[in-house]
């Protein structure tokens, strides 16, 4: 008996994956045929850097059609992320107490919108900035020929790391929220946290000072609108929620 909840919770997950994983493949299959265009416009930061009458190449055999298709694959997984995190809610909602779900569902709405900031941040600010810094920084007699494979390997670590930057503050909030620390106290470690976050982006980007300081510096910026927005969540008043919600609730498992 004991094992029947554990199978059903598995199950339950199983399906909740097929979903997402198929979200992921609908919207791919819908992009696909305009794989070529969605590289070209990826591409267009680089292109608008690089010197007149020169162009990327491809060094493999294969990369002009595999380098589109992942790069269309990894889009098509940026934007089905809200479908995708509205499984992982539909999941673990019935678990969580009502202060708890009060909470998730604006964390997890806000995450994407952070994240999807971040890419476009990347794209409309970074891009254009270390793209111009590189080709104008080519030593004389040096022609600029980016590999097709390497601009997308280039590009999807920078869209990571910004987009993951950027979720500094639902990570300050829940931080604060689970009483692992306090606003005040982040407050207090704010010189560590200054040199931790040039560390951070130091690590994410590529070596060059430039990426390294348009990441750390944004993700400063988010650390202290990350200290406001936890100012609004107590863990004191969600314990007394749960008293509130036994109550409500009498002999029955609130969750």
């Amino acid at each position: 008996m004991s094992q029947q909840p554990l199978i059903s919770h598995l199950l339950e997950l199983r399906t909740r994956l097929l979903h997402a994983t198929a979200s992921v493949l609908v919207v791919f299959a819908c992009l696909a045929y305009w794989s070529n265009d969605i590289y070209h416009y990826m591409a267009t930061p680089l292109m608008q850097a690089l010197p007149e009458s020169t162009s990327m190449i491809a060094t493999d055999v294969a990369a002009p059609f595999f380098a589109p298709f992942k790069l269309t694959l990894v889009l098509s997984f940026f934007i089905a992320i809200p479908y995708v995190l509205y499984q992982i809610w539909s999941f673990i909602a019935p678990g969580l107490y009502k202060h708890e779900k009060r909470l998730m569902f604006p964390l997890l709405a806000s995450s994407t919108f952070l994240f999807y900031l971040g890419i476009a941040f990347t794209y409309y600010v970074v891009f254009p900035v270390v793209f111009g810094f590189f080709a104008s920084a080519a030593p004389e007699g040096v022609q600029v020929a980016t590999d097709i494979t390497s601009y997308l390997s280039f590009i999807l670590k920078l869209f990571f790391a910004f987009g993951l930057a950027f979720e500094i503050p639902i990570a300050v909030v829940l931080l604060c929220w689970a009483g692992v620390t306090t606003p005040e106290e982040l407050k207090e470690k704010r010189p560590y946290i200054v040199v931790g976050a040039f560390v951070l982006g130091m690590m994410l980007t590529p070596p060059d000072i430039i990426s390294q300081t348009m990441l750390a510096i944004p993700m400063l910026i988010l650390f202290e609108g990350g200290l406001i927005a936890a100012r609004f969540y107590s863990k004191k008043d969600d314990e007394e929620d749960d008293e509130q919600d036994k109550q409500d609730e009498p002999g029955q498992e609130t969750k």
